[in-house]
């Protein structure tokens, strides 16, 4: 598959973590229980536990230096599996992705035809997860090639909209509450606002066979000041972004949850941790409050939200060289 140079690293290397699970032995051999820790898994092995979070939301993050995809479902991490990420001369590019398609018979229109079998694509230039051959090292075109077992079950649980992190290792999502709409004034009505917004909608990963409703991403961008909305990969709308305090902002990836009735606030859950450079001891509820835009801006987002939102904060500014064209945000760094 084709692929975009990356010219710059990851802003989101995330900390580290182990694991001790039985894993299976993937690819076209048949599955063997076996006891590791992550960090100790062969080519071709993987663990798999969606019974410890049956239901519900899905993030990804795959881990370069590792050589490891960490899946998680409603902030539990539920699998690990070895991966083989881009070879000298075809880096696979970092930052933060979504599922823009999903193919289970995939064959590459690049190079004749190869199979690429359970593909979730993450840009339209031809980056992608799907299985292939793990020889233990970097060996793709791009691609993140997967053991063909664990990328049949990654494929069941994935979604239009799922996000994707590329990015230098992993830390487990966490969950934070903010109360009213982001991006706004804090005027005591917001709550009820959001709760009329969200009214109805669901979360990409309940939506029926065949539904088309569009799928929202924001990025705040510290870089040059700008908030942009983008729905289904297009530029819908743009705006001066305000921050409150120290300008740096950090690295963050928020995914928009629902409603939290009892605490009267929105619910998101937090992928990548980077503290806040100017409040390194707060939570990041204080880093989206310091963010705000204008009033039409707000409104265009507040039309188009829906659980699974995406909100990426970054000190990038928002160039054409950190986007992938009709794709979604790669966040890099000199």
């Amino acid at each position: 598959m084709t692929t975009i140079e990356p010219n710059r690293r990851s802003l989101l290397a995330l900390a580290a973590s182990g694991l001790v699970a039985p894993a299976l032995l993937g690819g076209t051999t048949q599955a063997q229980q076996v006891l590791k820790e992550v960090h100790t898994l062969q080519p071709g092995e993987f663990t798999w536990h969606p019974e410890r979070s049956p239901a519900g939301p899905v993030a990804v993050v795959a881990s370069i230096p590792e050589q490891r995809v960490h899946v998680y479902r409603n902030g539990i991490r539920i699998g690990v599996s070895t991966c083989s990420t881009g070879k000298p001369g075809h880096g696979t590019p970092t930052g933060v992705f979504v599922v823009l398609q999903k193919d289970k018979n995939h064959r590459s229109s690049t190079y004749s035809g190869a199979p690429m079998p359970n593909m979730n694509r993450l840009t339209w230039d031809g980056i992608a997860l799907h299985a292939g051959k793990l020889p233990g090292y970097p060996a793709s075109h791009g691609c993140v090639r997967l053991p063909m077992e664990f990328s049949a079950r990654l494929f069941s649980v994935t979604h239009l909209g799922t996000p994707v992190i590329i990015s230098g290792s992993h830390s487990d999502p966490w969950e934070l509450i903010h109360p009213g709409l982001v991006l706004g004034d804090y005027a005591a009505n917001e709550f009820e606002g959001a709760v009329t917004k969200l009214q109805g909608k669901s979360h990409p990963s309940d939506w029926s066979e065949g539904t088309s409703a569009p799928i929202t991403s924001l990025v705040a961008s510290g870089g040059d000041r700008r908030i942009t909305l983008i729905e289904n990969g297009e530029e819908v709308a743009a705006a001066d972004l305000t921050v409150n305090g120290d300008p740096r902002l950090g690295e963050h990836v928020f995914v928009l949850r629902g409603i939290d009735g009892a605490a009267q606030g929105l619910t998101w859950q937090g992928i990548s941790h980077h503290a806040d450079p100017g409040q390194p001891a707060a939570q990041e509820e204080a880093l989206i409050a310091r963010l705000s835009t204008g009033p039409a801006f707000v409104e265009a987002m507040k039309a188009r939200m829906h659980p699974g939102m995406l909100l990426v904060v970054t000190d990038l500014p928002s160039r054409p060289d950190t986007r992938t064209g009709m794709d979604f945000v790669i966040m890099t760094e000199a």
